[in-house]
């Protein structure tokens, strides 16, 4: 089902471009998670092929053994993709006020969204386009941690588990005919909560949601 109005809101209802303004050259969830994504990447992502990095910033976390044709990228603040050297191309549009992306039907073999899911007030349409830009047999890849901007968090994120939150990405998937079932990976963290607070290494969970494009779809 689609999300309710109030699971859209969020604490800071201010222009999203604004919040994002100034460049954050951080990387928002620790080397182990990181060193998680990438490895996934490596497993799912074919050399040559053409990627979509959806909400990216500085740094995309593909894997420097892995030569792609294209890497397209997206997100709020052009300092930090002009620094992303893998890169090839980019542009910056906030999602939340328009989903619809400048870009052709079938013409990426991947989308990637890492650590961004939660930021999203219109995943139906954003899910949808992801399906219409992705080649038939494309792979979506939805990466995400127990971290965020609280106050740009949806409600829907902000309330849920982190259990509730894998299944909120899946229905996200499924609700966009054409999908196959979403598959999940869930690595939870096992450093007390205390420690995770501190920044323990190897604190944050990882979490993914994966679905390619129906070859008949």
């Amino acid at each position: 089902m689609p999300l309710k109005p109030n699971q859209r809101t969020k604490l800071d209802d201010s222009n999203d471009l604004q919040f994002y303004e100034y460049p954050r050259f951080v990387t928002h969830v620790d080397e182990g998670f990181i060193q998680q994504l990438t490895d996934l990447y490596r497993q799912r992502l074919k050399p040559n092929t053409r990627i979509f990095d959806m909400m990216s910033s500085w740094v995309s976390h593909l894997p420097e053994d892995i030569d792609f044709a294209h890497v397209e990228g997206h997100g709020l603040n052009a300092e930090e993709l002009e620094r992303n050297r893998r890169l090839n191309h980019y542009f910056v549009q906030n999602l939340n006020d328009n989903p619809r992306l400048p870009l052709s039907d079938q013409d990426f073999d991947a989308v990637l969204n890492c650590v961004s899911v939660q930021y999203l007030q219109y995943p139906e349409a954003v899910f949808t386009e992801i399906h219409r830009i992705l080649k038939p047999g494309g792979v979506a890849i939805i990466s995400f941690s127990n971290r965020m901007f609280h106050q740009k968090a949806i409600q829907a994120w902000r309330d849920g588990s982190e259990e509730s939150r894998v299944e909120l990405v899946k229905s996200y998937f499924a609700n966009v005919p054409g999908f196959t079932s979403p598959e999940a990976i869930a690595h939870r963290s096992k450093v007390p909560n205390l420690l995770q607070w501190l920044g323990a290494t190897g604190s944050d969970p990882f979490y993914a949601v994966i679905a390619y494009r129906t070859t008949n779809s």
